[in-house]
């Protein structure tokens, strides 16, 4: 029987989740206990926490509470940031599952193409290039023509289709090319030497194109510092 397998005391309030969520982190208890490392057991925690639905605020109290039991003190920065870390990937990793493709266009949807944009800051550890640097969006838009308003879902839906064949057939080595909003499509890709001239052909390919229509704005918008200052600037390049 493991060390957190306690009977419930009647009347008691909670004492059932109490239970439940101390049987959750009994392998971090048995880790404590041995004085070994608990990382692996707070990574397992953490992404089985999350996988059932446990908020990170309930997974970080379960901690603590498993540590005043054996350490008789609170977690450790390195504990913490393993449960932390865990949850996030397997949060993360469930919703990329539940919308990574705009269902009426086929494009990535936003929420991928956020999630792509965390694992490219994630990957710019310290002493490599700024992301700023080494990538860039490129945006097209294709504002609302007489024939459509912003009720027009289904133009604007074929329209922002028509947008995304053009970019990937110009940015055909596995950029994410995503829909934000109505009337925009927007490519993740890589500033080199050659994005400059691609883009050029992006505009000349988009000139007359069938469903498209006139009016078709192409620019190349750089990337903030931060993954939290490309989340906002994603926020604002879908509204307007």
């Amino acid at each position: 029987m493991g060390i957190f397998a306690t009977r419930t005391r009647p009347g008691d309030p909670g004492g059932t989740e109490a239970r439940e969520m101390s049987l959750r982190f009994e392998a971090v208890g048995d880790a404590l206990a041995s004085g070994s490392s608990p990382v692996d057991a707070c990574t397992v925690v953490g992404q089985g926490l999350a996988q059932d639905g446990i908020s990170l605020a309930e997974a970080l109290d379960g901690l603590r509470a498993t540590y005043r039991r054996f350490r008789r003190g609170d977690p450790d920065y390195v504990a913490t940031q393993a449960v932390a870390v865990a949850w996030s990937e397997a949060t993360l990793g469930y919703l990329h599952t539940l919308s990574c493709e705009d269902p009426m266009t086929g494009l990535a949807s936003h929420a991928h193409l956020r999630s792509r944009l965390t694992e490219v800051y994630r990957a710019r550890g310290h002493g490599h290039p700024e992301v700023r640097d080494t990538h860039a969006l490129v945006m097209l838009d294709a504002p609302w023509g007489p024939d459509g308003g912003p009720g027009d879902v289904l133009t604007h839906a074929f329209r922002a289709h028509r947008l995304g064949v053009a970019a990937r057939t110009v940015f055909a080595g596995g950029e994410t090319v995503a829909r934000l909003g109505s009337s925009r499509v927007v490519t993740l890709a890589s500033r080199d030497g050659h994005l400059g001239q691609r883009v050029g052909l992006l505009k000349r390919l988009l000139v007359g194109s069938a469903g498209v229509g006139d009016g078709v704005r192409v620019w190349i918008e750089g990337l903030p510092g931060d993954d939290d200052a490309a989340a906002l600037l994603l926020d604002e390049l879908t509204r307007h």
